[in-house]
């Protein structure tokens, strides 16, 4: 292979070098934080390293910049003349005057580099890191981190240097890339805005978002003796007078020792013939219970709820000794104000 050839071999490898800077530089500021500390705690590793380059982004993007200006001047001291050099020969065999050929050729060269090194060293990579921050910064900052480990003393020294500069001019340097506000920033900006008139908060659900972080399900676990239940072997005649009498839609089934062991849906039964009304429920239309400690936070048991597309919890302490029952509908209550069960307001209607 000719020198020339090579050097067209040396453009194609530093247009992916220079769009692999160009991306993981937008992936590193462009990522939230909140959508990779969770794998992070997940144990992946790639996860992990990509948090650390983002609380480095000065590190990381002195290192990007570093490897984008190599890759540009070896592009032009490289690739260009041997695209120049090809050029020239389908030209000269055209019959151009000898004198022109080698301007032609470099003009075109040069457009032709620079078109492609503008377009995909550049937009594209940067496009891809725009539109998939959370994903480009996971597959990138893997590599990039081991770059700038390589380079460690040529990249810090770099670093260092516009550090200084910017201290300087006044400005003090960041080294953590800023992705989302934090919980205690957001309650700020919401507190201030009140207190200007700008933000009104007239049925209190922002506020209780807040407060809502940092309850655990101990704050809304009822106890058994609190509940109307039904033994393990009710039958639906007993939940049907239930219904009548207290109008929940949702009832716990409770053993002889009164601990939880399921709980019905009033629809769970609605197609049970009348002849069998009076026979235990049979137990393959009883709900289990999800159990939770009670020092679970409100936002995990919630998840673990709708995980399980459950509606009740059976609520633990740490020592394993039974705290009472958590309702669905009253981790909902804590975000959203009261919420009432359509079944008793139609029991409640009746008797009115």
């Amino acid at each position: 292979m000719s020198e020339d050839w090579w050097g067209l071999f040396w453009l194609v490898f530093l247009l992916a070098g220079n769009a692999f800077f160009v991306a993981a530089e937008f992936a590193v500021i462009s990522a939230k934080r909140s959508q990779i500390e969770p794998r992070a705690e997940d144990g992946s590793k790639r996860a992990k390293t990509a948090l650390w380059a983002m609380e480095h982004a000065t590190l990381m993007l002195a290192t990007s910049q570093f490897g984008i200006t190599v890759c540009s001047l070896l592009i032009l001291l490289v690739s260009e003349p041997a695209l120049h050099h090809l050029l020239e020969v389908p030209l000269g065999a055209v019959g151009l005057d000898p004198s022109w050929v080698s301007p032609i050729a470099f003009a075109i060269a040069l457009i032709v580099v620079s078109y492609l090194h503008v377009v995909l060293g550049e937009m594209v990579p940067k496009n891809i890191s725009f539109s998939l921050p959370d994903q480009a910064v996971l597959i990138l900052a893997p590599p990039l981190v081991v770059v700038s480990r390589v380079l460690s003393p040529i990249i810090r020294g770099l670093n260092a240097v516009a550090n200084g500069i910017l201290r300087v001019t006044g400005v003090e340097p960041k080294q953590e890339a800023t992705s989302a506000y934090t919980l205690d920033e957001v309650a700020t900006i919401v507190a201030e805005s009140q207190k200007e008139g700008i933000l009104h908060d007239q049925t209190g659900a922002l506020s209780a978002a807040f407060e809502f972080t940092e309850k655990t399900a101990a704050d809304v676990t009822i106890p058994v003796s609190s509940l109307v239940t039904l033994p393990e072997d009710a039958a639906v005649t007993d939940l049907q007078q239930a219904v009548a009498q207290h109008g929940f839609s949702r009832y716990v089934l409770v053993d002889d020792q009164s601990r939880p062991t399921g709980y019905l849906h009033i629809k769970d039964v609605l197609d049970i013939d009348s002849d069998e009304a009076d026979y235990p429920v049979p137990p393959g239309r009883i709900r289990q219970l999800v159990s939770l400690t009670d020092d679970t936070d409100l936002e995990d048991a919630m998840a673990m709820l709708r995980r399980t597309r459950s509606h009740v919890a059976r609520v633990v302490a740490s020592d394993g000794s039974l705290r009472g029952v958590l309702f669905l509908e009253d981790i909902i209550e804590e975000l959203v104000g009261e919420v009432r069960d359509a079944t008793r307001k139609r029991v409640e209607a009746k008797k009115g």
